[in-house]
C-alpha cells in the first residue's frame, strides 16, 4: 500500500483493489458468541482492514492502525457507544 493512499492518520476507506487480502488473518472479538454477528479486523501492516462477518463478501473498510487504536480506546473508555 503507498503512503498516499493512507495520508491521514484518521483515514478511512473502502478496500482499494491494489489490496491483497487472500492471506489475511481475520480476528474475531472473543465476545463474540459464536454467530455471525460481530466484525472482524485483520492487521495488514501500517492499516488494518475492518469486515462484518455476516458480509465477508463485500470490501472491508480500511483504517489507519491509529485511527482503530483510538476508536477501540474510545470504546473501552465509554466515550463512543450507545447513550
Amino acid at each position: 500500500m503507498s503512503t498516499s493512499s493512507m495520508a491521514a492518520p484518521h483515514e478511512v476507506t473502502a478496500a482499494p483493489y491494489d489490496v491483497d487480502l487472500a492471506y489475511a488473518q481475520w480476528r474475531k472479538s472473543s465476545y463474540s458468541g459464536g454467530a455471525n454477528d460481530c466484525v472482524e479486523v485483520a492487521q495488514l501492516g501500517q492499516c488494518a482492514a475492518v469486515r462484518d462477518s455476516k458480509d465477508i463478501g463485500r470490501r472491508p473498510l480500511l483504517v489507519s492502525n491509529v485511527a482503530l487504536r483510538t476508536l477501540i480506546g474510545g470504546i473501552a473508555r465509554g466515550l463512543i457507544g450507545e447513550p
